[in-house]
């Protein structure tokens, strides 16, 4: 790889190229995904553009389900950084690319492997279950990974008796706890896009909007939770929506997913929670770092390349597969 190239992406997570403006982007993309046998996977979080571009849209099950299954030689992995990482230990095989590599994740960054390595040898008896959005090295520290579609599934189906650490997020942990009872060690870690939704703002909207359906991921914190009517992974949030009668939705989470909720309700409403600050609504920085014309630069030059180290890949992979075995003996 030329150097500067290198340097580029190192520097702002991506290489820039001038890129003609009247290109037909979609129609590019498609001709570039044929003659390269790529497959596009995009997380609910992704700008509509890239939604609309992608082979699959899901959320963080669904998209390690189609990372392992895919015939494609090149995954282009629209989401942030550990997704696609997740995509290379199960596909190890095949070229992953990220369309920019500095799309991050606050909640893995909250839980620095080295450290969660001298936390886990305070608890030798315990099995480690950590949520998907963690880096590949503390996936290879791990039991057991889990998504929010299966974590309380998963912890059920351990034995009562068996001692659990759950990381890195500690309000995902406290819902799964609270749901099967279990008493679990919880790192301290939290996603910052679900940790500032206000209370105070989702109290007034719900006055405003009496009818409406307050939806709520399970990284929200407790006092968001208690609030909610449904609380659900992204997917059981969007699969809510559809089958529930109501016309209006209060949803909080990453705005991104209202995207697939009003194409597949075109006739209800949906207003984005809103966070503890002037915006009007709560966008993952790091999420919407990822654009069509970075996609496109990605797919067309084959960079920024994604690479786990092979000694990582065989630890990491053990507790994602017990996840998809989980997973497909509940047949979720």
């Amino acid at each position: 790889m030329n150097i500067d190239v290198l340097e580029e992406i190192n520097k702002k997570g991506f290489a820039e190229e001038e890129i003609d403006p009247t290109l037909d982007l979609f129609a590019e993309i498609e001709k570039l995904k044929k003659e390269k046998n790529a497959i596009i996977l995009a997380h609910y979080y992704q700008e509509p553009d890239i939604q609309d571009i992608a082979d699959y849209i899901g959320d963080s099950l669904g998209l390690s389900q189609e990372a392992a299954k895919t015939d494609a030689d090149v995954i282009v992995f629209a989401g942030v950084h550990f997704m696609a990482e997740t995509a290379k230990i199960l596909s190890p095989n095949k070229t992953v690319l990220l369309p920019d590599v500095k799309a991050g994740c606050s909640l893995a960054d909250s839980c620095p492997p080295h450290l969660f390595r001298k936390f886990k040898e305070k608890y030798p008896d315990h099995l480690v279950i950590t949520y998907v959005n963690c880096t590949a090295e503390l996936k290879a520290l791990s039991d057991i990974v889990c998504t929010s579609t299966n974590a309380v599934q998963i912890v059920e189906s351990l034995p009562k008796d068996q001692k659990i650490i759950f990381g890195p997020d500690r309000n995902l942990g406290a819902y799964v706890a609270k749901k099967t009872g279990r008493d679990l060690v919880l790192w301290n870690g939290a996603c910052m896009v679900h940790e500032i939704f206000s209370q105070e703002k989702i109290t007034k909207l719900k006055e405003r909007h009496p009818n409406a359906k307050f939806i709520a991921h399970p990284e929200c914190e407790e006092v968001v939770l208690k609030m909610a009517d449904y609380i659900g992974s992204t997917t059981g949030l969007l699969k809510y929506t559809i089958t529930n009668p109501a016309t209006e939705f209060i949803v909080a989470t990453e705005s991104g997913i209202i995207h697939q909720m009003e194409k597949a309700n075109p006739t209800k409403t949906f207003i984005p929670a809103p966070p503890n600050n002037s915006c009007a609504c709560n966008d993952c920085p790091y999420m919407k770092r990822n654009t069509l014309e970075k996609l496109y630069l990605c797919i067309k030059n084959g960079l920024p390349e994604v690479t786990v180290p092979e000694h990582i890949i065989e630890l990491a992979r053990k507790p994602i597969q017990r996840m998809l075995d989980i997973s497909a003996e509940l047949g979720l």
